[in-house]
């Protein structure tokens, strides 16, 4: 199993990115899914997530109305939609397939150690100046 993600790059602030996450070896709507990012000296932590066959979605606080997650079946691919992004969004944006919903995603200043995690991808770097 493997999620590849990809789509970072370097924005000005108040510009758009979306990011793409392409599943392999199990389909997107067959675990709980979504987005992480870690920023320079902080740990990582969920930004965006959607349930097992999408009937939920998460967001945290400083990403609502701005981010979008969705997904297209057909091509096994999961994506973010970040929008009006400000410079504080700078991080590695990581995608994951996980078991317990919301589980990861709504963790705030904790650890993911009693979580169930099915695959990371690896990162990609999203910078956005001011």
């Amino acid at each position: 199993v493997q999620l590849q993600a990809s789509g970072g790059g370097l924005v000005q602030a108040g510009g758009s990115l979306r990011l793409s996450c392409v599943a392999s070896g199990f389909s997107v709507d067959e675990y709980a899914i979504g987005w992480f990012r870690q920023a320079p000296g902080e740990g990582r932590k969920g930004i965006s997530c959607t349930s097992k066959s999408h009937d939920e979605t998460y967001y945290r606080d400083s990403v609502k109305g701005r981010f979008t997650i969705s997904s297209d079946n057909a091509k096994n691919t999961l994506y973010l939609q970040m929008n009006s992004l400000k410079p504080e969004d700078t991080a590695v944006y990581y995608c994951a397939a996980f078991v317990q919903w919301p589980g990861p995603c709504s963790v705030i200043g904790g650890s993911f150690d009693t979580f169930d995690f099915v695959s990371w991808g690896r990162g990609t770097l999203v910078t956005v100046s001011s």
